[in-house]
C-alpha cells in the first residue's frame, strides 16, 4: 500500500521551504521515524520522517525545489514481509563489505552502521562513531545519539576552521577559472542568510539604533567562578560559565528600566511582564537566537543547561521554531571570537541588545594605584525611538556594578 510524504505543516510566519535534501533514495529500505528528507525553512530545518517500515517509492520534489505546508513530495510503500527488499543498484563489492552493510552489529574494527543524517552529522563534525552510543535497531547510530553527543562536548562557540575558510576563496571542483586565472565560486544563498540579511536590514532601516559603551573588571567573577567551579559542576552535571552571570545581571538590569524589555507596536509600546532572554549562538547556517523562557526563574545551572542545549541542536540543525521564537532581549558574544569593540544590532521587535566582547588584562586605576585586571567591554544597542540615553546608560552600569559585585544577585541590590 502506498503511503504519501507530505511536507510538514508550517507556522503561519513561514510561507515555503526548500528541498535540503533527500536522505534515502528510490528504492532503499527504510525503517519508521528514519529522516527521509530535510526541508529548509528560513528559521529552521524540519525533518520528515518515515511514518512505519518500508521503501521510498517516488521523490516528486528534489533537492532545491520550493515546497509549501502540505505538499505532496514524494511516496513510499509497506515492504512485503514475504519478499526480500530490492537494493538499490551499487558497484559490485567484495563479500567482506557487502556483510559489513547488512550485519545487524558491526564487527570488532568495524565501523558502526549511521543512518545518512547522522553520518551527515558525524562527517561535519568529525566524530569518532565508535564512541558515540547507538540506539537505533541493529546497534544504528541515529541522528538523536550524535546530538547527544554533540550536548556532551563543551558548548563555547569557535571561529570557523582554515578549511571552511579557505573553501570561500577556493572553486568547486569542474569551476572553470575567471578572466587571469582568478577563481571565483558562486553558491545561492541559504534560506537562514536571506532572512538574517532581511532582518538586519529592517533593523537599521526601522529602528533609530545607538549604541553605548562601558566595560566591567571580571576578577570577581573570575574568582567567584574559579572557587565553586568543581563543586558546582559535581553538584549541577553542568560546568559554570561566563553566561549565567551575565544573564542574571541582564535581568536586574531590565527590572529597573522596564522600557529595554518592551517593544513598539505601530503606535503602542509593549511593556513586557516576563523576561526571555535570546542568546545569540553561531551554526553552520548562520547566526540563530534561540530563547531562554521566563530566565528570572531560572537557576543559573539551568541557565548554563539549556545555553549548552541550544548550542548543541544549533549546530546539528534541529533547532524548533518554538526555540528561536519570541523573545525580549538579547545577549551575544562575540568575545568568543576575539571581539574588542563591536555594535550589535537590535533583533527586531526588541529594543535592547548587549554585547560581550573578549577579556583582556590591562591597566586599570583603583584607589589611586596603577594595577591589572581582566576587563570586557560591554556594548548596547538599543532603539532611541522608546529608549532615552539616561536609561540606556544607567541599565549597562547597573549590568556591570552587578558583575563587579556578584552578591548582589543574592541580596537584591
Amino acid at each position: 500500500m502506498a503511503t504519501d510524504l507530505k511536507v510538514p505543516v508550517f507556522p503561519e510566519s513561514v510561507a515555503d521551504g526548500t528541498v535540503l535534501n533527500w536522505n534515502k533514495r528510490p528504492g532503499e529500505h527504510v525503517k519508521r521515524d528514519e529522516s527521509l528528507v530535510d526541508i529548509e525553512t528560513d528559521k529552521v530545518v524540519f525533518e520528515v520522517p518515515a511514518p512505519h517500515d518500508g521503501v521510498l517509492d517516488e521523490i516528486l520534489e528534489d533537492a532545491g525545489q520550493v515546497v509549501t505546508s502540505g505538499q505532496l513530495i514524494g511516496r513510499m510503500r509497506q515492504a512485503d514481509a514475504d519478499a526480500d527488499v530490492p537494493a538499490p543498484a551499487l558497484a559490485p563489492q567484495p563479500e567482506t563489505a557487502r556483510q559489513a552493510d547488512i550485519s545487524a552489529s558491526p564487527a570488532d574494527g568495524q565501523q558502526p552502521f549511521a543512518t545518512p543524517s547522522a553520518q551527515r552529522l558525524i562527517d561535519e563534525h568529525k566524530l569518532d562513531a565508535a564512541a558515540i552510543a547507538a540506539s537505533g535497531s541493529g546497534d544504528r547510530i541515529l541522528k538523536e545519539d550524535v546530538v547527544r553527543a554533540l550536548a556532551a562536548q563543551p558548548s563555547e562557540s569557535v571561529p570557523p576552521s582554515a578549511n571552511e575558510a579557505a573553501a570561500v576563496a577556493q572553486p568547486a571542483p569542474g569551476t572553470p577559472p575567471t578572466a587571469a586565472g582568478r577563481p571565483e565560486k558562486r553558491v545561492p544563498m541559504t534560506r537562514l542568510r536571506a532572512r538574517i540579511a532581511e532582518r538586519l536590514l529592517d533593523a537599521q532601516q526601522n529602528a533609530a539604533i545607538l549604541t553605548t559603551f562601558n566595560e566591567v573588571n571580571m576578577q570577581p567573577v573570575m574568582t567567584l567562578r574559579g572557587r565553586y567551579r568543581e563543586v558546582f559542576e559535581k553538584t549541577h552535571g553542568v560546568k559554570l560559565g561566563f553566561m549565567a552571570f551575565f544573564v542574571a545581571a541582564v535581568i536586574e538590569g531590565l527590572r529597573r528600566f522596564p522600557e529595554l524589555n518592551a517593544s513598539i507596536d505601530k503606535t503602542d509600546v509593549v511593556y513586557h511582564g516576563f523576561f526571555d532572554i535570546g542568546i545569540a549562538v553561531s551554526s553552520p547556517r548562520g547566526l540563530v537566537v534561540p530563547i531562554l523562557r521566563d530566565a528570572d526563574r531560572l537557576s543559573m545551572a539551568e541557565i548554563e543547561k539549556q545555553i549548552n542545549d541550544y548550542a548543541a541542536r544549533a549546530r546539528a540543525g534541529t533547532l524548533n521554531m518554538e526555540d528561536i521564537t519570541g523573545g525580549t532581549f538579547t545577549v551575544t558574544n562575540g568575545g568568543v571570537f576575539g571581539s574588542l569593540l563591536s555594535t550589535p544590532i537590535l533583533n527586531p521587535p526588541q529594543s535592547g541588545i548587549l554585547g560581550m566582547q573578549t577579556i583582556k588584562e590591562r591597566p586599570v586605576v583603583e584607589d589611586g594605584q596603577v594595577v591589572i585586571r581582566p576587563m570586557m567591554n560591554l556594548a548596547l544597542s538599543y532603539d532611541h525611538r522608546l529608549v532615552d540615553g539616561r536609561e540606556a546608560v544607567r541599565f549597562l552600569v547597573t549590568v556591570k556594578e552587578t558583575l563587579e559585585d556578584p552578591a548582589r544577585l543574592l541580596l537584591g541590590v
